[in-house]
Order: structure tokens, then sequence, then C-alpha cells
């Protein structure tokens, strides 16, 4: 695979499938960034979509031009010496936060949906990460690639019947206990964008480098922001039209999903844990590269096996509430390399 390059599609899958879980895919994410500012909320969602593409193509881009291997090679070309160490820290509680928050999802929906232990589900999800990781980033690409079509054909078609069901109502939001850290509907929309480019540059920066050339970089980086943006407006618009039933669970697409057939949602409660799979496979690979750059693989299996019992530990805080409070403190962080981003286009740094 490195040899011939990837191409701009499966840049793409990858840049969907890195984002997918903490971005959309139990609902959660969008109830809470979006759908609870009504209207606005929407126009936040039509933003995100735009800066997703520009980000997207930005950091591949970097990758491209380094031929990187972990997100360090990103960061420093982005800000210098000085801004390095800052980032990376921050890159690196983000990573460990969406795996977190990953496993935390994993249990709400074997409580939500079958009754089952919430830290049962959490521990399996982090057994199944655990497992793809020691792959190495070609096993983290396959698997990504292969899992984000039937996301998209799900999320669409659970949108779309929803919306046929229940038509969107905008003219309000939802009333939550609490917004967390996100004051309006544009800061929520930055935040958005920021905890999630934070979380997925580890990914990216690599991915990039794998590119055939600059122009699957760019395909891939637009192909796979308008994916993100249009899901998430999707599930905003079906949302919209349910959030009587849906504002108080911790997995509101599933109900949607419940609410076409019971077999939707059994069948959708499988391509969930699927959509969380990936970004907490990008999420823990892009953690333990960054720490055993020039390590043995004895070292590296003690970090990856680690770094998932932590995770599992932090995750029986709950998934709604790392959502709420966790996500928008990572994007406040986030908003850092987003400059240096921008930075690095406007200087030309990216020939």
């Amino acid at each position: 695979m490195e040899k011939q390059g990837v191409s701009g599609i499966k840049i793409a899958m990858v840049y969907i499938g890195t984002v997918v879980g903490a971005g959309f895919a139990t609902g959660q994410e969008i109830l809470q960034f979006f759908v609870s500012f009504g209207l606005r909320g929407l126009w936040g969602a039509l933003l995100t979509t735009v800066l997703f593409m520009f980000f997207g193509v930005v950091t591949m881009q970097i990758g491209y031009t380094l031929r990187a291997k972990s997100h360090l090679e990103v960061i420093g070309h982005a800000g210098g010496g000085r801004f390095q160490p800052v980032m990376d820290v921050l890159i690196m509680v983000s990573l460990f936060g969406a795996l977190t928050a990953m496993m935390a999802g994993t249990g709400a929906l074997f409580a939500q949906q079958w009754g089952i232990s919430a830290a049962l589900g959490s521990l399996i999800m982090g057994a199944l990460t655990v497992l793809t990781v020691l792959r190495g980033l070609g096993g983290v690409i396959h698997a990504i690639s292969i899992v984000v079509p039937f996301l998209l054909v799900s999320v669409l078609t659970i949108s779309v019947f929803s919306l046929v069901q229940s038509p969107p109502d905008l003219t309000a939001g939802i009333a939550l206990t609490g917004r967390g850290f996100m004051g309006n509907w544009l800061t929520a929309a930055i935040l958005y964008v920021s905890y999630n480019i934070l979380m997925s540059v580890s990914v990216l920066g690599p991915a990039g480098g794998l590119a055939t050339d600059r122009r699957a970089v760019w395909r891939g980086g637009v192909l796979g922001g308008a994916g993100l943006g249009a899901a998430s407006i999707l599930i905003y618009l079906a949302l919209s039209g349910t959030r009587a039933e849906t504002g108080h669970l911790e997995v509101p697409i599933l109900h949607m999903a419940g609410g076409i057939a019971p077999i939707a949602g059994a069948l959708y409660s499988l391509v969930l844990l699927a959509e969380i799979y990936t970004t907490a496979v990008g999420a823990l690979y892009g953690f333990s590269a960054r720490i055993l750059a020039g390590r043995n693989r004895r070292f590296g299996v003690r970090v990856i096996i680690g770094a998932a019992a932590g995770a599992f530990l932090v995750s029986l805080f709950g998934f709604s509430g790392l959502v709420r409070y966790m996500y928008p403190l990572q994007g406040y962080g986030g908003i850092i390399l987003l400059i240096a981003l921008v930075w690095v286009k406007v200087r030309g740094g990216l020939k």
C-alpha cells in the first residue's frame, strides 16, 4: 500500500472514519453542538462543512509535503519550535479523550439498546481497538475504509425516514442540562471543527503522506469534509423533528433508527459500533504512534494496552457528560492548531 500510495477516495473514507465516532455517529454530538441552538444551529452545521473541507485539505497537504509519519511533523511545520510542544500535549490529551469517549459511547449503546452493563461494552470496544492498532497504520486504514460506506448509507437512510415521519422544526432549540462551554451557535460550530481536527490530525497527516499525489490529497480533503458536513446536516434536520423524544437520550440516533422498525434499530446498533470503532482505532493509533517513535515492539504493546486500560477507567464517567464538557474544552485548545494551519496556507508553506 505504501509503495502504490493511497487514492483520494480512500483518503476521504479515512477522514470521515476518523471523525465519525466523535463527530456524529451517536447523534449526541449534533444534539448538543447544533440542534440545541435551533435554526442558528443549521448555520453552524453549514459553516462546519466548509471548515472541514479547508482544514482537511491543509492538514493532509502538509503530511504529503513532509511525508509525515505522525502529527509531530505537521504541527512542527505549522507552528515552529515553540508551538510544537504545546500542541503535542494538546493533541495527545485529545486523542486520549477521544478514545475515552468512544469507549463511553459503546457503553451507552450497550445499556440503551440491550440493557447490558455499560462497563462491559466499554471493555469490549477497548479490546477490539487494541487488536487492530497492533497491526499498524495499514490495518487502521483498511479497517476504516471498509466501514465508512456502510456508515454513510445508514445515516442517509435513517435521516430520510425520520424526516418523512417527523418533519424538522427549526423554530426553537432544546433545553439541555447546561451547555458545557458553548456560549452560542458560532462558538459551538468552531469548537466542533476544532476538537475533531485536533483529534484527527494524527491520522490525517500520515494519510496525506501516503497519498498517490497532490490531487489525491485535495480530493480526499474536499470529499471527506463534504461528507462529514452533509451527514451532520442530515442528522441535525432529523433530530430537529424528534427532539421531544430524543433530547434526553444518550444515543438519540439509535432511537430514530428504532422508530423505522425494531430490526432497523438493531441493525444500526451494529453499524454504530463499527463507526465508534473506527474513531477509537484512529485515536489509539495516533496516541501510541507518538509515544512509540523509535521504541521496540514489546514496549509498544505495553503502551497500547496501558492507554486503552486508562481510557476504560475514565469512560465510566458517562458519555453525554464527556461530550458536553470534554469536547468543548478540547475544541478551545484546538483553535490554536486551526490558526496555525491557516497561517501555513497564508504564508504559502505548502509547496
